[in-house]
């Protein structure tokens, strides 16, 4: 039986590597799946993808198989704790539009034909502006863009929603402020970015939370556990539950729009449209 029912698409970016965003995506995707929500995990960084090493998994198979018709995507999906799948990084797949017409078809068909419950598709993509950064997170419904306290962070993150605002028209952003030491601080580092967005660029800047600094979490990860799980009281536990309460009053996607094969489609005729631009 298809899952039929509306998934919310989120697709979390970074403007650099190191700032703690495949960490954020799976602490999220605990969070929710202890709020009762069926999640699936994208592994999107098609490089350097690593959610299943931070989570302790052994992935046998990945969306290459899928791609080349090997397997279909409930056979690659790995289950992680708390009932979360992920969907583990295929290295060799660069870019959706260099993909025959057959294989985007079997891609589509793949995420249409999913029977497992669905309620959140959480991507994490790779740090930077790449076109599959681009491509990925223009085909989810909600783009997140973690930012920490160093300069570069700041300065990628404003470049990367200056690529997406401007050349893609993309117009709504939530921010998170990760690895702070404080409240104060945290929105500092937002009022940076929004001080320069609201002089130059057409968007909605929100700072949807914060995450501190913790040394528990630190300790998860030693353990390759996400800390929401290995440490339910600590710190950055509290707010990641904060931040998952607040993403659930997002509204929710209606009609066809907000169905899987649906995000496929829109992330490959997205990577088209890249494609066109780079060689025009």
């Amino acid at each position: 039986m298809r899952n039929n029912k509306p998934v919310r698409v989120i697709a979390v970016a970074s403007g650099k590597g190191g700032v703690g965003k495949t960490n954020v995506v799976a602490n999220m995707a605990v969070s929710f799946a202890k709020y009762g929500r069926k999640v699936m995990v994208l592994d999107a960084d098609l490089g350097l993808g690593n959610i299943d090493v931070l989570l302790d998994l052994a992935p046998r198979f990945n969306l290459s198989h899928v791609v080349r018709g090997e397997k279909t995507l409930e056979e690659v999906l790995v289950e992680g704790p708390h009932g979360i799948h992920v969907v583990p990084a295929a290295s060799g797949i660069q870019a959706m539009a260099e993909l025959d017409l057959r294989a985007q078809a079997a891609l589509v068909q793949s995420f249409g034909d999913l029977s497992l419950p669905l309620d959140i598709l959480l991507i994490d993509t790779a740090a930077g502006i790449s076109s599959s950064v681009l491509t990925f997170s223009l085909a989810a419904q909600e783009i997140i863009v973690v930012i920490s306290n160093e300069p570069t962070s700041i300065t990628d993150a404003y470049a990367l929603i200056k690529v997406l605002s401007r050349d893609y028209g993309h117009r709504r952003f939530r921010l998170l402020a990760n690895m702070v030491r404080d409240a104060q601080e945290g929105r500092e580092l937002f009022n940076k970015i929004l001080q320069v967005a609201d002089r130059y660029l057409d968007v909605s800047l929100d700072l949807m939370g914060m995450i501190p600094f913790d040394a528990k979490l630190r300790r998860a990860v030693q353990h390759q556990r996400a800390v929401t799980d290995a440490f339910p009281n600590a710190p950055s536990t509290q707010a990641f539950h904060r931040l998952v309460t607040t993403a659930e009053r997002w509204p929710m996607p209606v009609g066809n729009g907000g169905r899987l094969e649906f995000f496929m489609e829109r992330l490959i005729a997205g990577s088209h449209n890249l494609l066109d631009e780079a060689s025009a």
